[in-house]
């Protein structure tokens, strides 16, 4: 991927609008039953989770953003600084640039500012139907010192974009392989359209060990490539999938259902603060991915992510004292979350 690529993706991300147009999470939908009499303490209430074999604060995770530039790398830097001070856990940006490129590999390396926590390496499934191989998969793991690889899953932005990679054919049996050989985790994570039940049950048939449904109603990375369209062919047909995807709230249901019971689900996909994470937590999920809350913060300062993570975690904790639950094993096993009939 080229360096311009990635410097397009995050320019356009903090200066366009490319949210949906109509298609939201769904989460609103969902309300949650308040308890008046919540019987516990505020101050007592344990947010800490077990998660890719390690302990997290919070459950909250610094959703795969970049990496491969000079900005990338500053930006990385910040997020995975604040990650190891609140103990939460951080998935780094695709990383085919450094592994085709040795030199861009310190913009994605993290572990020296964060040696405790939970870090996600990251390369996209469809790089295994071009040459990608197990051992490319294991240096993504290895450069980072990861704790698990995403392989991430963005079908439809590789259709619409111009320099697209879209021969897909016989790329679960390649998933297979990686999954069999890794000695860490492998976490199928879609860009941003959800996964359907039947491709969950596929992804875990053949080794997948956790799902990160990004679900619709945050970035849409169709509206991302239109503004990178080159002609106004490209830029329309990119622009017809503004809301093309599957709400977040319905993909955890469908991640759920399609999954052993012990299968972390990680939700993301539009998640903008701690009470839609603990709705997604009480729709089955362990942990809530946010981006672009982030992405603005770390351009500013450690502080403002710190500032961004310590909200979202409080939000959290007054949810979870609002309906009288005080583990996140409890929020799991709410029944105070009701969908509202439209």
């Amino acid at each position: 991927m080229s360096q311009q690529r990635k410097s397009d993706h995050i320019r356009i991300n903090l200066e366009e609008n490319v949210n949906f147009h109509k298609l939201t999470t769904g989460l609103e939908n969902y309300h949650f039953l308040p308890q008046a009499l919540p019987e516990i303490n505020l101050s007592q209430i344990d947010t800490t989770i077990d998660f890719m074999g390690k302990k997290l604060q919070t459950p909250l995770l610094i959703s795969s953003m970049t990496g491969g530039t000079e900005q990338a790398r500053q930006i990385n830097y910040v997020l995975a600084e604040a990650a190891e001070a609140r103990g939460i856990a951080m998935g780094l940006g695709s990383q085919r640039s450094a592994l085709e490129d040795s030199r861009l590999a310190p913009t994605f390396q993290v572990r020296h500012l964060a040696p405790t926590t939970v870090l996600l390496a990251n390369v996209g499934a469809i790089q295994l139907n071009y040459g990608y191989t197990v051992q490319h998969c294991q240096r993504a793991v290895d450069m980072l010192q990861a704790d698990a690889l995403i392989l991430h899953f963005n079908a439809m932005q590789e259709a619409v974009q111009p320099e697209g990679d879209t021969h897909f054919r016989g790329l679960l049996d390649k998933i297979e392989q990686v999954c069999r050989a890794l000695p860490v985790p492998v976490i199928a994570k879609e860009v941003g359209w959800g996964f359907a039940e039947d491709t969950v049950r596929r992804l875990v048939n053949v080794g997948v060990q956790a799902m990160d449904v990004a679900g619709s109603g945050g970035t849409s990375w169709s509206q991302v490539e239109m503004y990178r369209a080159q002609t106004e062919i490209q830029r329309r047909v990119a622009a017809t999938f503004v809301d093309w995807g599957i709400p977040t709230a319905e993909a955890i249901l469908a991640a759920k259902r399609g999954s052993p019971a012990t299968m972390p689900i990680i939700a993301s996909g539009g998640i903008r603060n701690g009470l839609e994470i603990a709705k997604c937590i009480s729709l089955g999920a362990i942990i809530g991915g946010m981006a672009g809350p982030f992405l603005k913060a770390a351009t500013q300062s450690v502080q403002a992510v710190l500032d961004e993570i310590d909200i979202t975690a409080k939000e959290l904790r007054v949810t979870m004292f609002g309906i009288g639950v005080d583990s996140i094993t409890a929020l799991q096993k709410s029944e105070r979350l009701v969908r509202i009939k439209n």
